[in-house]
C-alpha cells in the first residue's frame, strides 16, 4: 500500500459509515486540518478500490469543508466486502483509554479541547449537555443519603472498576453500583 495525492472530489463519502461528529466536534475538526494540513499526509484516508471511504470520513467531510482540493489516500486493495465492514467499525473503535493525570500535567486544556479531546471540567460540575444519555440517566438515579445545603460532591478517578470497588471496599465505605458510576455515601460527624 503507498500514499496518494488525488483531487477530492475523487474519493466518495461511505453511506454506511456509523460514526458521526456533532456540530461543535466537527468544526474542531475543520480547524483541525487548517492548523495541521500535514498530519493528513502522515495519517490518509483509506479508500477500497472503488475509492469508498473505509477510513475517515468525518476527516474528509472537514476536508471538504476546509476547502482542500487535493487529499492523500491509501487504497485499501484486496479486502473482501466482510473485511472492509470490519475494518469501518474497528478503525472508529478506540480501544484505549486516556491517563487523564499525565494529560493534566503534561498538556494545556485548551489545547486538548481546541484538538478535540474535549477535556472534562470537573471544577465546573455536571453539565448534561455533554453527558451521554447514560450517564443523565445515572445522574437522575442518585439517590444521596442526605440532602443538606452542606452536601458536596466528591469525585474519585481510578484506573477500573476494581480498583474502585477494592478501595471502597478497604474504607467500608457504603455504596451501591449504578452502570458506569457509584453511589457513594460517607457519613460525617
Amino acid at each position: 500500500m503507498n500514499i496518494q495525492k488525488v483531487k477530492i472530489s475523487e474519493v466518495k463519502n461511505n453511506p454506511n459509515n456509523p460514526r458521526i461528529l456533532k456540530d461543535d466536534k466537527f468544526r474542531k475538526l475543520v480547524q483541525s486540518i487548517k492548523d495541521f494540513p500535514k498530519m493528513l499526509e502522515i495519517r490518509p484516508i483509506v479508500v477500497n478500490d472503488e475509492m469508498i471511504v473505509l477510513g475517515g470520513n468525518m476527516r474528509l467531510k472537514a476536508c471538504k469543508e476546509a476547502g482542500l482540493k487535493e487529499i492523500h489516500i491509501i487504497k485499501a486493495e484486496s479486502l473482501t466486502q466482510e473485511q472492509q465492514k470490519e475494518f469501518i467499525i474497528k478503525d472508529n473503535v478506540g480501544f484505549g483509554e486516556w491517563n487523564w493525570e499525565q494529560l493534566a500535567n503534561e498538556w494545556d486544556n485548551e489545547d486538548l479541547d481546541n484538538w478535540g479531546l474535549g477535556v472534562p471540567d470537573w471544577s465546573a460540575g455536571i453539565d448534561e449537555n455533554n453527558m451521554s444519555e447514560e450517564e443523565i440517566d445515572i445522574e437522575e438515579e442518585f439517590d444521596p443519603i442526605g440532602t443538606t445545603s452542606n452536601d458536596q460532591r466528591v469525585v474519585f478517578l481510578f484506573d477500573n472498576a476494581e480498583d474502585a470497588e477494592d478501595y471502597l471496599n478497604e474504607n467500608n465505605v457504603e455504596f451501591k453500583k449504578m452502570n458506569m458510576a457509584w453511589q457513594v455515601n460517607f457519613k460525617t460527624d
